[in-house]
């Protein structure tokens, strides 16, 4: 049996938000399944160890900086066509696009699961989700997803970082995908002091290349911990993997490296700055921090500056103890 899913949202989270639904389908089918992403998912830098997932189909269209080969009318036969080609039996469409269900007749597939069609108003992203595989397939899912990673890689990364048990290692994630979600570097910073006065520890910073990123890097760089951090900005998600593996604990703004620190099984505080709080606590392993002052945390709420490190020592020196 053939399984086609897709999962068209842009971001890493969302990609990871969306494993353990993957998982389910293939283990329901007892059969690996082929997934269509955006490439902008990244899913192919941290899928590929993945045995449930046998194909990773790139969804090439709404990039901002060129016509996608999917995009518009000719577009959508064109992905019609593309899937033709692979026989599958069924698909399961994680979205209530009529314009997928179209492309997937087309694509001769027989068996078509999907959400119900024109209600993607306020439809949450989890929720939605698991009525979904309820109602068709009457399954329960937990929403803790799992990255699988080979043991070899971690052990090489132990190796040329020289992790050992002696210190706390522990991941930072500093970038963010907007500028109200990147907690200034001077919290971190404070942060960092803290951490410093009771454990001995090293520091790995995640971050992209944005410039305000590179801005925070920067200042964290030449901080008084410039001789215990390890920035990550010019590796790719399968070479960062392996290294928040080995950290005892993280601690990211709400961005792509918490999802992957937590599917990866590492106890992960999440500053929430300014996005629904369900993105930094689906997880069991997430421990969300919300700004001084509020009750919980929105889009809009514009809460970096109010992220108190004491909170996030606390929360840290918790788990750790």
């Amino acid at each position: 049996m053939k399984i086609l899913i897709i999962q068209n949202k842009m971001g890493i989270g969302d990609m990871v938000i969306y494993l353990p639904f993957i998982k389910a389908i293939s283990e329901e089918f007892d059969t690996s399944v082929s997934i269509l992403v955006k490439e902008s998912s990244k899913a192919e830098q941290f899928l590929k160890n993945n045995n449930i997932i046998n194909k990773i189909i790139i969804l090439d269209r709404g990039n901002k900086k060129r016509n996608g080969r999917h995009d518009g009318l000719a577009g959508s036969y064109c992905l019609a066509k593309d899937l033709r080609q692979y026989n599958f039996d069924k698909v399961f469409i994680f979205n209530s696009s009529l314009r997928f269900n179209l492309i997937t007749r087309i694509a001769r597939i027989k068996d078509i699961y999907q959400y119900s069609l024109f209600q993607k108003k306020d439809q949450h992203v989890i929720s939605a989700a698991k009525v979904f595989l309820k109602k068709k397939l009457g399954l329960n899912v937990k929403s803790d997803p799992e990255i699988p990673i080979d043991n070899q890689s971690v052990q090489k990364v132990r190796s040329k970082y020289k992790i050992s048990n002696d210190e706390k290692n522990i991941l930072l994630g500093i970038g963010g995908s907007g500028p109200t979600k990147r907690v200034p570097a001077i919290i971190f910073i404070k942060l960092m002091r803290l951490i410093a006065q009771k454990y001995k520890c090293k520091f790995f910073l995640a971050t992209g290349k944005d410039k305000q990123e590179q801005e925070i890097l920067k200042e964290l760089l030449n901080s008084e911990f410039k001789d215990k951090c390890y920035a990550l900005d010019n590796l790719n998600l399968t070479e960062i993997l392996p290294i928040i593996k080995n950290c005892d604990i993280s601690v990211c703004n709400d961005s792509s490296f918490s999802h992957l620190s937590s599917a990866l099984g590492i106890k992960t505080i999440v500053l929430m700055a300014d996005t629904p709080l369900l993105y930094g606590s689906y997880n069991s392993k997430m421990y969300p921090i919300i700004p001084d002052g509020e009750s919980t945390v929105a889009h809009d709420t514009f809460g970096k500056e109010k992220i108190n490190p004491n909170k996030i020592f606390d929360q840290l020196d918790d788990i750790l103890s």
